[in-house]
């Protein structure tokens, strides 16, 4: 069965070439056709618009950058989108707000198609590995059918019910990931400031009941000053604005995410937007020499 999948960035360039390497027949198609290239050398079919993508594969997985860029592969709001949905199942793996992918459910169903939300946990790393956490939400049936495609891509897939618990799930785990990186780059400035070794500091921390691959990862970039993007500034910003907008709309005190969404906002501004979310310590800096 041929397998349709729509955007390769940082996230979905890996995860697509996981699929094809595993033997996925797939269809690919992103908006900027040279970061195609890598997946069309190893063996994938590229496509020149999503319509041709649809065209070819039942199943569709998206991993697209935000609400606007799913809309407008997806031909949402023109008489295209019934063509394109209807029949189909559509696997949005992005991380939009939950109430959007609510709405996206509903017109998907309306228009004829199934529709599976399908978000994941981890960063760059992860998913070159094929080590995501996939989350999964849907009709049981439609679940049931996704499932098995993600495994080339996820060493771990939960099903988390209707949708949008598989997105409000996301939200969670990633406000998680989000106090405790920047925890973590407090306490490096911390030990930096008070002329700690910082080698020494990263020993403990890997030695330690808290160290985690994550934690052992963004250490190293801190230690290092590496700020090489695995989830970005500008990304992490966006996470930490949907858990916010989440968190607000039902009534729910997220104090610690306020305090990261203040300091992301500073290192946007101080111009690290592309750089890893590690870097928020500029920001920890900035306020120390201010």
């Amino acid at each position: 069965m041929k397998v349709g999948f729509l955007g390769l960035g940082v996230m979905g360039a890996p995860m697509a070439l996981n699929l094809v390497r595993a033997g996925t027949e797939l269809v690919a198609w992103n908006r900027t056709a040279a970061k195609a290239r890598p997946l069309r050398a190893a063996g994938a079919q590229v496509a020149t618009t999503p319509a041709e993508v649809f065209g070819q594969a039942e199943i569709v997985l998206m991993m697209l950058a935000d609400e606007g860029a799913t809309d407008a592969a997806l031909g949402r709001g023109t008489p295209e989108f019934a063509r394109l949905a209807g029949g189909h199942t559509i696997v949005h793996m992005g991380t939009t707000s939950p109430g959007y992918s609510r709405r996206l459910a509903a017109d998907v169903g309306t228009a004829g198609g199934d529709y599976v939300e399908a978000p994941v946990s981890g960063s760059r790393k992860p998913a070159e590995a094929g080590e995501l956490v996939g989350m999964l939400a849907g009709d049981e049936a439609a679940v049931a059918r996704v499932r098995p495609l993600l495994a080339p891509i996820c060493a771990e897939t939960v099903v988390c019910g209707q949708v949008p618990d598989a997105l409000t799930m996301k939200l969670a785990v990633n406000l998680y990931l989000i106090t405790m990186v920047t925890g973590l780059a407090e306490a490096t400035h911390f030990a930096q400031r008070h002329g700690l070794d910082l080698e020494r500091f990263r020993s403990v921390l890997d030695a330690g009941p808290m160290a985690s691959p994550v934690s052992k990862v963004k250490v190293h970039k801190l230690v290092t000053n590496d700020f090489t993007v695995q989830a970005s500034i500008t990304n992490v910003l966006e996470n930490n604005r949907l858990i916010a907008e989440a968190a607000h709309n039902s009534g729910v005190a997220a104090p610690l995410l306020d305090i990261c969404h203040a300091l992301y906002g500073e290192t946007l501004a101080m111009g690290h937007g592309e750089q890893d979310m590690a870097a928020v310590v500029r920001a920890i800096e900035a306020r120390t020499e201010g």
